[in-house]
């Protein structure tokens, strides 16, 4: 079925008879915020019983609005849910997505000399899950009627010491390692990205992720539901690797359709 996110006709047509409707919009705050209000309205409307909102995403209702204002429109998407009567909101986190944390965006892995870039300690846990582990863990949530409220599932929890080690074991590569600076000066990089009048989104965007991704703020883990289907197995950033040759590592982030 096709049809437009502010279309409130067409909206109402879809949503009607449905046990649950999961959304997947990607797009600006007015798609995340505004196309979400009308499609919760709908379900609200038609009692669709529930509604799982489109995160996929670190685990931000610990942070305090404006702290990383690219998920801000996850948390007035959530804090909206809450006010409906019929429809329980459904918010599955997962981490990082594997693939973009080591794709060339975060430009974290450079596959041709085998080196690792990262910020602080080194003794930071990096949280992933794999775009498929992900759709795997979605569908399990889709078919159990009792999955409510916030669902936390996450594929590998390692440091990048830890992840270094899985590189060399897959590939018999010895990686190298370079210390980028602390936590901290991360911060101050995503800042002076921002400053006024001279706005570099992009190293903004990943300094700043990158940041509260690290910092322990925003852990799904460690306590998470991934027992809750034992069916499904977690997929460790090694068992990703070991999926992907070396030449396919740095571009599985542009598979996202694959995996979901």
């Amino acid at each position: 079925m096709e049809g437009e996110a502010f279309n409130t006709d067409q909206v109402r047509v879809f949503v009607t008879g449905l046990d649950v409707v999961v959304c997947c919009y990607l797009g600006d705050d007015k798609v995340i915020v505004d196309g979400q209000k009308a499609l919760i309205d709908a379900c609200e409307e038609a009692n669709v019983p529930r509604y799982i909102a489109s995160d996929w995403t670190l685990d931000y209702t610990k942070l305090e609005l404006g702290q990383l204002p690219l998920k801000d429109p996850m948390k007035r998407a959530k804090a909206y849910l809450e006010t409906k009567k019929n429809v329980m909101g459904v918010h599955i986190l997962v981490g990082g997505f594997m693939e973009p944390i080591l794709g060339p965006f975060f430009n974290v892995l450079d596959t041709q000399t085998g080196t690792f870039r990262y910020w602080g300690k080194g003794d930071e846990i990096w949280e992933g899950t794999s775009y498929d582990n992900a759709a795997e863990y979605t569908a399990a949530v889709v078919r159990d009627r009792n999955a409510l409220g916030t669902q936390r599932f996450v594929g590998g929890r390692t440091t990048i010491h830890g992840l270094a080690e899985s590189f060399e074991k897959v590939y018999g590569i010895k990686p190298h390692l370079n210390r980028l600076g602390s936590l901290d000066d991360l911060i101050e990089q995503a800042r002076q990205a921002s400053a006024e009048n001279r706005m570099d989104r992009s190293t903004y965007v990943k300094s700043i992720i990158m940041y509260y991704w690290l910092n322990g703020q925003t852990y799904v883990g460690p306590n998470t539901d991934n027992l809750k289907y034992p069916e499904i197995k977690p997929e460790s950033w090694e068992d990703f690797m070991r999926r992907r040759t070396l030449e396919e590592l740095s571009g599985a982030y542009e598979n996202l359709a694959a995996g979901l």
